[in-house]
């Protein structure tokens, strides 16, 4: 998730800090160093991470603006906390911020996803002393809870600054690392971004279920087969080597750029599981599915960036036992081997998925479907051929005019139903002298039963209302059957 950290530099910030045997400080000093702290880490374990950095006081300035837009944000507020006075100051706004119009509405909540946190150069006993926390905490709220609220143990000091941004480190920015199997191969890889806790249902299982550090492919499937499945969420996979302490080789920050260079040209020779996965899928056509925990799928597949450039990719399926209807539940997929026929056929010309469902499904009845003009226009011409033929095509004529209405009906398409009842209309006076007398009575019945419809508030606008025949003299009866 990209960063926004948005500094206050404000006058307040430039209180001093008294810190034992050293040179004496400010708390924007201290916030420069703790910002210094999350920005190296950064550069180290989320290099592909963009980060904006803005600064503020009575007026604000973007001093690194992001390379691209993003929907979703994570916000970092780096202040001491002080409220300010008057117009214009945090206590001011929050105080009035429900009064305010829509082009000068208070910034939260954000317009977008988002995570608030608020770095405070002031420990939390100065916090409460004031109303600071209270409003601090306000903010959190306004974000839909969103966030969190770090103070600094103890005194402020470069220490205990370090503290409380490793604390954030640690919540919010540690790198996924885990392990790629496909029988005995393996490979060290971190998911990026991080994949978060996902919940099913807050009622019925409201703990947070997280992908295992252990990814192990099942099987490979046609990307033709898998199509274009629901997913949660889409990271990279990438490579990485690790030494005997757990660190990455080649991404600890040193001082001299050239043997970080060499340690990662050292890397990139030793041979790779999962670059040979990567161009293994890109050149088959394929896809691999991984186990991310009991009874939870995702897959693994290469998505090119450019016509050079391409990465391998994992995308999350919701958890569950049949996370993909067309191929069945998952338990229950196994290798060509294990069929006593090739369910590809000989050639490998057919593929065995979609499977069938075993209930027929609502949406497989015949229903109209008017996503194209053309769609819309056949169901027209049909009822103006019947009626051109009537009484002859009496059923077939009220069977096609009523399909026409409840669709109208649903869709919400009344202009529709007083569009047909005025064709209708024209059809009647178009008749020839040779046609038959029921011909008319039939066609001024249907117009007149279609505008009470159009009206949406008759009875005759209900929609399992059907529009019946008329009972004319010439079928032995003067009476309208509504």
């Amino acid at each position: 998730m990209p960063t926004v950290v948005v500094m206050d530099v404000s006058l307040s910030m430039t209180r001093p800090v008294s810190i034992e045997g050293s040179e004496e400080y400010q708390r924007k000093h201290l916030a420069a160093h703790g910002l210094t702290m999350l920005f190296e880490h950064m550069a180290t374990n989320y290099k592909l991470e963009f980060t904006a950095l803005v600064v503020f006081s009575s007026l604000w300035e973007l001093m690194v603006p992001f390379t691209r837009d993003y929907n979703t944000l994570q916000v970092v507020l780096v202040t001491d906390g002080c409220l300010g006075i008057g117009r214009g100051s945090l206590r001011h706004s929050l105080a009035t911020h429900n009064q305010r119009s829509d082009n000068n509405r208070f910034p939260l909540p954000f317009p977008f996803p988002s995570k608030l946190y608020i770095m405070c150069m002031a420990n939390l006993e100065e916090l409460q002393s004031s109303e600071s926390l209270d409003c601090l905490e306000q903010l959190i709220d306004l974000n839909n809870g969103e966030g969190q609220i770090f103070t600094i143990d103890g005194p402020l000091c470069l220490k205990n600054v370090q503290s409380m941004f490793g604390k954030l480190i640690d919540l919010a920015y540690t790198p996924f690392h885990a392990v790629l199997k496909c029988g005995h191969l393996t490979s060290d890889v971190q998911v990026f971004p991080r994949p978060e806790p996902f919940i099913i249902d807050e009622e019925i299982d409201p703990i947070p279920k997280v992908i295992n550090t252990d990814l192990e492919i099942v099987g490979f499937i046609d990307i033709a087969d898998i199509s274009s499945p629901p997913v949660l969420s889409r990271h990279l996979v990438l490579p990485i080597a690790l030494n005997r302490e757990g660190d990455e080789v080649g991404t600890g920050i040193t001082d001299d750029n050239e043997d970080e260079n060499s340690a990662n040209q050292i890397a990139g020779k030793i041979p790779n599981f999962c670059v040979l996965l990567h161009g293994s899928l890109k050149v088959e056509g394929m896809v691999a599915i991984v186990q991310l925990g009991p009874e939870w799928h995702g897959m693994l597949y290469s998505q090119a960036d450019s016509k050079k450039k391409s990465n391998l990719m994992m995308s999350l399926f919701e958890p569950g036992p049949e996370p993909l209807p067309w191929l069945g539940k998952m338990a229950q997929l196994g290798p060509i081997s294990d069929a006593k026929e090739n369910p590809y056929g000989e050639d490998d010309n057919k593929s065995p998925f979609p499977l069938q469902p075993k209930n027929k499904r609502s949406y497989a009845q015949n229903v109209t479907v008017w996503i194209k003009p053309s769609g819309l226009q056949t169901d027209v011409q049909k009822i103006l051929r019947n009626a051109r033929k009537l009484p002859e095509k009496t059923q077939t004529f009220y069977k096609e005019l009523n399909r026409l209405r409840k669709a109208a009906l649903a869709f919400g398409f009344l202009d529709l139903l007083k569009g047909v009842a005025d064709m209708l209309e024209r059809e009647c006076t178009l008749l020839p002298d040779t046609a038959h007398p029921d011909a008319a009575f039939q066609l001024s019945h249907a117009a007149r039963q279609l505008k009470l419809a159009s009206t949406g508030t008759s009875d005759y606008a209900a929609y399992d209302h059907n529009i019946t025949p008329l009972q004319t003299d010439f079928s032995g009866s003067s009476t309208e059957r509504m």
